[in-house]
């Protein structure tokens, strides 16, 4: 007893040592391994458990537990099974002797070091684990502890962790879903009994409705239900150590709901029981005023009963019957919890006919609760009722909605029972009192959900249609007007103001623009279902604002050289930043419905897109005309910007109408030829001013895009002839370098111009396309494109300290940028279109030919010269010929050397990295073509792969450049199958009569390890990729089947495969790794389980002889994708298993 009082002692000051804040890592190191070392120990569960008993020192506590727990997971095989007697037996006294006076978090520790005991051995030599937990559920004094005991349990049990072979953790779930109907049933009886205790006790009943106004509140949400008394009732007014306890209740049917699937066990009672205090969420005393509280899903709560800090009181209340901000908090969290609970049923999907009864009434129930949440009184305003309830009992209330609507609204909407429009009603006051914008967003999601299902269901049900919608059309038509209102500034200033401009999140967007976007994406939902609503409910509200856009023309004065805005009171400023602020977003929500004119309802919605886009003509026209982006303001950084953004966003609706305007070029323009001509000139003549350097980037990109759109979609046949089209081909072809554009918008200009030339015009046969002159004229726009590049073609030689060298370098990245993407965005079209492109380019792609091995030591250069190379091969090599082609690929070949390739690849991330991928990715496009003309270069493509670039990579991550590497090496597989295997029609007839005929095997030997060694490195996204390229192969042109492949890589590849399942090292590509040796195996499943399996056990390190052959049994000899799978989990998780025992046994161990 004196060594085990000393070793206490010790231990305790070790500890103490070892959390000082003046202990060194080194000290803490020693301290570390000493105590490793005695955990280690035969035996050292006892002085543990004699420290346990005999300490207060928590370190030592948890250090003990720590000793414990390690024992019971990983060395309990080998304990004696006297001594796990004694364990069995002193831990749970330890536990009831100590629990109240030790810490929480060590009693938690304690409760999992049992439950652990009881995944071991329960029921075979721990037949009264479960049993106890229920006696002290039972217990009143000891409730809470069993609650804890049971939540642990669910935890550790129903989800166990991979230290359980997969029989023990089958029978472990079968154990407890045997449990499962006593557990609700005590539960249930707890929370019966504290509800129905507190509501008799209550002192002064709270202002809850009372049954006569509830009848006047639900309506028909409620009629014949036996519940709606029930959940107007008074509140209960609970103490504090009840709120704990009914917390903890909640909190283990939280869990046990996650896990159990819905049956008659979760009886109505339970149910009635859970929405009574899912009510303390909608009770306005519930709000905190100091922060939020420990969420649901927090276990770190874990039952903490303090009664110290929380003295209980006959109601739950402080001084004056009012409650305390600790008892406020625990009342919320009651509701939150409870809402958790319900959120645990809803989000399952399978749904059993004997429980979606259950379900409608639990729907009655919560809609009981949002009735509540929504109602108004003299008081409160609804908004004011959601601002003061907890944000985290919202936020529940929310996923509710959203999982309603998302899983189980097809369900129940056609119940007679639940009235769909009344829900819809009380969602819609709910959304629009959202007193934060996250709030708001959510119940945005909600509402597209809902519009989702209604618009399936319309689609799959257009005999009725019409009473479909007629159901829900005030709903609808409800929901379009306030959405609207609430991206205006005239109707939600206030809010709006609030929103961030200026960050952009995740996906680019500030908080504005995806406000906006989420609003507009609800609006063109109901367009698709209602639109004639739709569109009168918009288009009037655009014309109001329009009307004092375009009335601004009045208020513009001219002095001298300057022209301002001659509005400058305060009010006025204001009101004209709220207005122009509403245009815009209105003119998004125009461009945003423009294809709900078009296909199949272009003729019937006809008359209204037309005066939309007149109507949006005009706009731009004026805005041109006047220049309102140019005027002085008196409140320049805010109104300026605002005339800029109107401008930009009616030239960038327009151009959401290019589709529209196509349609009509089509099917009416023969009809009414000036109407259309009008509308394009008109628009032409609205972009073209803007179309200079001086505009500022916005309006002058908008209008670039607008002119992109017309000559690539609309494609009018009379644009060239329009002066305002030839002013702007004079001035990009002029060689003035003061009114050069910025890139991007000299880029559009251009590809708009090259469209004007190369595109087909639509309605006309091919003999009056005019190719020949469009043919002349394209060449002479790429000539004065191209013209200084061209000059550069003598140059042979370049040195770093060369004068003119940034001169020739800026030449090549100002002029390769705009000739690839005129290329790239011909690329789809007809072979006249590319071949007169081709001829324009003909000159420069020599230049750039010539200047590729001077610049080859600039990747810089190299990189945008590749990219051109590159869109070429993809878009024009049948045009640029195979000599020409062969040409290219030869000099690229010659030049990028073995140390070329080394030196650019070691420089991950750099020009030289993104060189090397643009090559690789040339010679994709090479491989994959057809026919003879490239397959001598084929020998030399591969060695380059795996001779040059292969060994660089191999052994680095560099995973852009494996990435190209290994699709080079696909595709040289997959379009050159029979560059490896000849195999004659007759013998691919007679499958398996005749063997392959291989050829360059070694290659083909070369990728096959290549694609094996990727499977041993941890590039997730580089082993996805190559396992899906050997699936492909092998769907493709049977790989598996091969015989150089079955004989003697198969079952390497299996094995490599296999260990990556046991290392858990690509546990996301878990699927697809079990399919793939699936594949492999089902070559000849006969010689996979007689040969390879005992093969694979054999050299299993870490398991021992009679495990081998339990998993050898256990791994059933199944021929079915689904069995399979099963067994390969099944071998997996028990082979780790066995290990992690082993690997923790001590030297010499006899396992029991």
């Amino acid at each position: 007893m004196a060594s085990e009082e000393s070793s206490l002692r010790a231990l305790e000051s070790l500890m103490t040592e070892f959390f000082h804040s003046c202990t060194t890592n080194e000290r803490k190191r020693e301290i570390e391994e000493l105590l490793n070392n005695f955990a280690q120990q035969t035996g050292a569960w006892r002085h543990c458990l004699f420290f346990l008993s005999n300490t207060r020192n928590e370190y030592v506590m948890m250090y003990s537990l720590t000793v414990f727990e390690n024992l019971v997971n990983k060395m309990w095989i080998g304990v004696a099974s006297q001594d796990k007697m004694e364990i069995r037996s002193c831990l749970p006294k330890l536990l009831l002797a100590q629990h109240k006076s030790v810490p929480y978090f060590i009693r938690n520790k304690l409760c999992k070091v049992i439950v652990d005991i009881g995944r071991q051995d329960w029921p075979m030599f721990y037949h009264d684990f479960f049993t106890n937990t229920l006696q002290l559920i039972q217990s009143p004094a000891l409730a809470s502890l069993g609650l804890v005991m049971l939540k642990t349990t669910s935890e550790e049990l129903a989800c166990p962790r991979e230290d359980l072979c997969v029989a023990r953790k089958e029978e472990l779930r079968k154990l407890l879903m045997e449990q499962v109907p006593t557990v609700l049933g005590l539960l249930t009886g707890i929370l019966e009994t504290y509800w129905d205790k507190h509501s008799v006790i209550a002192s002064t009943p709270p202002p809850s409705p009372t049954s006569g106004e509830s009848l006047e509140l639900l309506g028909s949400l409620f009629q014949g239900s036996q519940y709606s008394k029930l959940l107007c009732q008074p509140m209960a007014a609970l103490d504090s150590e009840s709120q704990q306890l009914c917390c903890l209740v909640l909190e283990c049917l939280a869990h046990l709901f996650s896990w159990i699937p819905l049956s008659t066990s979760i009886t109505p009672t339970l149910l009635a029981s859970i929405f009574h205090f899912a009510r303390f969420g909608c009770d306005l005393r519930t709000k905190a005023k100091t922060g939020s509280f420990i969420s649901s899903n927090s276990s770190s709560s874990n039952g903490q009963l303090n009664p110290g800090t929380m003295p209980p009181t006959s109601n739950g209340g402080g001084r004056n019957g009012q409650p305390s901000e600790g008892s406020k908090v625990d009342r919320a969290r009651l509701g939150v919890l409870a809402m958790t609970c319900v959120n645990e049923l809803v989000s399952k999907n399978c749904v059993p006919i004997d429980f979606e009864e259950y379900l409608l009434r639990m729907f009655q129930q919560t809609f009981f609760l949002l009735q509540r949440l929504t109602r108004e009184n003299n008081a409160h305003t609804v908004k004011n009722r959601l601002q003061e309830l907890d944000e985290s009992y919202l936020e529940k209330f929310t996923d509710f909605l959203r999982l309603f609507v998302s899983v189980h609204l097809r369900r129940i909407e056609s119940s007679p029972q639940f009235p769909i429009v009344e829900f819809l009603a009380l969602l819609f006051k709910y959304t629009f009192n959202q007193p934060t914008h996250e709030g708001y967003f959510a119940c945005l999601d909600i509402w597209s959900i809902f519009l989702d299902f209604l618009t399936t269901k319309i689609k799959s049900r257009l005999a009725d249609r019409e009473s479909v919608l007629n159901r829900y059309k005030d709903a609808l038509v409800l929901l379009l007007r306030e959405v609207l209102n609430r991206i205006q500034f005239r109707y939600n200033q206030a809010q709006l103001e609030e929103l961030d401009d200026e960050t952009l999140d995740d996906d680019q967007q500030t908080e504005w623009q995806r406000y906006l976007r989420q609003s507009l994406e609800v609006v063109a939902k109901v367009m698709e279902l209602l639109p004639s609503h739709a569109f009168s409910n918009l288009f009037p509200v655009l014309q109001d604002n329009l009307d004092v856009y375009m009335g601004l023309q009045q208020f513009i004065v001219t002095s001298g050289t300057t022209r301002r805005l001659n509005i400058s009171a305060e009010n006025d400023c204001r009101r004209l930043h709220c207005s122009l602020r509403d245009l815009s977003s209105l003119l998004q929500a125009v461009g945003r419905l423009a294809e709900h004119f078009i296909g199949e309802i272009f003729a019937a919605r006809f008359s209204d897109a037309l005066a939309v886009v007149e109507r949006l003509v005009e706009v731009t026209c004026y805005g041109s005309q006047t220049t309102l982006y140019d005027l002085e303001t008196a409140v320049p950084s805010v109104l300026k910007p605002d005339l800029i953004d109107v401008h930009a966003q009616a030239l960038a609706a327009l151009q959401a109408y290019s589709h529209w305007l196509a349609q009509f070029y089509s099917e009416v323009h023969s009809q009414n030829p000036s109407q259309f001509i009008n509308l394009i000139t008109s628009a032409i003549d609205a972009s073209s001013p803007l179309i200079t350097a001086k505009v500022p980037e916005k309006l002058l990109l908008s209008s670039c895009h607008l002119m992109v759109s017309i000559t690539s979609t609309v494609r009018p046949v009379f644009l060239v002839t329009l002066p305002a089209v030839q002013n702007i081909y004079n001035l990009n072809t002029t060689e003035s370098q003061t009114r050069r554009l910025p890139p991007e918008a000299h880029l559009l200009v251009c590809r708009a111009l090259s469209n004007m030339l190369l595109l087909p015009w639509p309605n006309l046969p091919e003999s009056e396309q005019q190719w020949q002159t469009r043919s002349s004229n394209h060449a002479s726009l790429l000539a004065a494109l191209t013209r200084e590049y061209r000059t550069l073609r003598g140059t042979v030689n370049i040195t770093p300290r060369q004068p003119n060298l940034d001169n020739m370098k800026a030449v090549i990245h100002q002029t390769l940028p705009v000739l690839r993407d005129i290329v790239d965005s011909i690329s789809g079209e007809s072979t006249k279109s590319r071949q007169i492109c081709y001829q324009s380019l003909q000159e420069s792609v020599q230049v750039s030919l010539s200047l590729f091995p001077v610049f080859i030591q600039q990747p810089d250069v190299t990189d945008e010269m590749l990219a051109f190379f590159l869109t070429l091969f993809q878009a024009l090599r049948v045009q640029m010929g195979v000599a020409f082609t062969g040409q290219i690929i030869h000099t690229f070949l010659s030049m990028f050397t073995r140390e070329q390739l080394a030196a650019s690849i070691l420089q991950e991330g750099s020009a030289g990295c993104r060189v090397v991928q643009k090559f690789l990715k040339i010679l994709q496009v090479v491989v994959q073509e057809p026919g003879q003309a490239f397959k001598p270069f084929l020998p030399s493509i591969l060695s380059l792969c795996m001779e040059q670039v292969y060994p660089v990579v191999a052994e680095r991550s560099s995973p852009d450049v494996k990435a190209e590497m290994f699709e080079l090496l696909y595709q040289i597989l997959h379009q050159n199958w029979r560059y490896f295997f000849k195999t004659s029609v007759l013998t691919s007839v007679q499958r398996g009569a005749a063997e392959d005929t291989m050829e360059n095997e070694a290659q083909f030997t070369a990728a096959m390890q290549a694609f094996g060694q990727s499977f041993l490195q941890p590039d997730i996204h580089i082993f996805k990729q190559n396992l899906s390229y050997l699936e492909s192969l092998n769907s493709k042109h049977k790989l598996y089947h091969r015989k150089l492949f079955r004989t003697s890589m198969l079952l390497h590849f299996i094995n490599v495969l296999l260990q990556v399942l046991l290392h858990k090292s690509h546990d996301l590509l878990q699927e697809e790794i079990t399919v793939a040796i699936y594949n492999m195996a089902s070559v000849d499943f006969d010689a996979f389980y007689s040969a390879f399996m005992p093969e694979f056990l054999n050299g299993c390190q870490g398991v021992d002889t009679s495990q081998r052959a339990v998993l050898a049994r256990n791994f059933k000899l199944e021929r079915d994708l689904p069995s399979f799978t099963q067994s390969v989990q099944r071998l997996v998780n028990d082979l780790r298993y066995y290990r992690l025992c082993n690997s923790s046994l001590p030297t010499g161990t006899i396992k029991l």
